[in-house]
């Protein structure tokens, strides 16, 4: 389930960058907006006070560049197949590696929010970032056909 869940974060933020390119010069993806609309929903979804917010979401911000240069690491390696079957499983043993340094990299960040917000906020979180990118996810799909 977490893999899937990886995996569809990664198409989502992969999605939304093609549209990006896209639609350069229209109404095309705006990182600020995506952010502020995320903080946003988990604010409202996880009932976070102002207070808890500002603590929270710097450390949130975080999580989230280690998770994306983890990710910019996962396509790099996706794009181009190698040549050689020993290419090809170095490849794999690589992405794998990542997925797991990203889950760890998740963990570490998860006790870090339980020593600024309540576990039943950082479950409530942690939902609501997943349900925010599905319903991205969903709204992309649906725009781009």
């Amino acid at each position: 389930m977490k893999r899937h869940l990886i995996i569809l974060f990664f198409l989502l933020v992969s999605s939304m960058t093609i549209s990006a390119q896209h639609h350069h010069g229209r109404r095309g993806f705006d990182p600020a907006r995506f952010k502020a609309d995320m903080e946003q929903f988990i604010t409202k979804e996880a009932c976070l006070t102002p207070k808890e917010a500002s603590e929270f979401f710097p450390v949130f911000d975080e999580m989230l560049r280690k998770e994306r240069a983890l990710f910019d690491q996962m396509s790099t390696i996706s794009r181009v197949k190698p040549a050689t079957e020993k290419g090809c499983a170095d490849a794999v043993k690589k992405r794998d590696e990542l997925e797991i340094h990203i889950k760890e990299l998740q963990q570490q960040y998860h006790n870090r929010f339980l020593k600024i917000l309540p576990a039943s906020k950082v479950f409530d979180v942690i939902r609501a970032q997943n349900l925010f990118h599905r319903q991205m996810f969903k709204n992309r799909m649906g725009r781009g056909r």
